[in-house]
């Protein structure tokens, strides 16, 4: 039986290049899998990015309106078999979207592996996030590491150069530079509840 894989961690700690070593790992195999990701992750266009400067095309741009399970069955229809499915950042995905991923894998009996962030920058739960850590056949945290060397489980959200703890979930880059930087819990505290 297929199964749905939640491989998540901080930011910085390889999700992208995971992903892309399993579509790598896929194809030199001859077996198909595709690509989807978000339509809000505007990060890379229709592309998969890592740091490391490597990237994926994209086979499907998903929507909040988008039905996930619908659009794989088309592509099973209109152009073949897929033997897995990767999915990008999937904490922005909707909660009927994590259900149909999870569908996917028990009525469709195709793997998904989807990737993403348990928490956002305030240390709350994406919907996405909260759901599929409820329906995944598999949980695997992939890590990194905080300035100070421990193990790096927050994202802290930096404007214009300074830690903020207020703002959308979502930040889109605009008239402000938006980064992120993973961080432990005490540094986490450090510097984002203590500045």
């Amino acid at each position: 039986m297929a199964k749905l894989y939640f491989r998540y961690g901080a930011m910085n700690c390889g999700k992208s290049t995971n992903l892309m070593q399993v579509a790598y790992n896929y194809k030199e195999r001859g077996m198909e899998s595709i690509v989807m990701k978000p339509k809000i992750d505007t990060k890379g266009d229709n592309k998969v990015v890592s740091r490391l400067g490597i990237n994926k095309k994209i086979d499907l741009v998903i929507e909040n309106e988008t039905n996930i399970y619908n659009e794989v069955e088309d592509w099973l229809k209109n152009r073949g078999p897929i033997d897995c499915i990767l999915a990008d950042e999937v904490q922005f995905f909707k909660k009927k979207q994590i259900d149909e991923l999870f569908n996917i894998t028990i009525k469709l009996n195709i793997p998904v592996i989807a990737y993403g962030l348990r928490t956002d920058f305030k240390m709350n739960g994406f919907e996405g996030s909260k759901r599929i850590l409820l329906l995944a056949h598999s949980i695997e945290e992939l890590k990194t590491i905080c300035r100070c060397g421990k193990k790096a489980l927050f994202n802290a959200r930096k404007v214009n150069g300074k830690f903020v703890s207020d703002g959308a979930q979502v930040a889109i880059d605009g008239e402000n530079k938006v980064e992120y930087e993973s961080l432990c819990g005490k540094c986490y505290d450090k510097l984002i509840n203590n500045n």
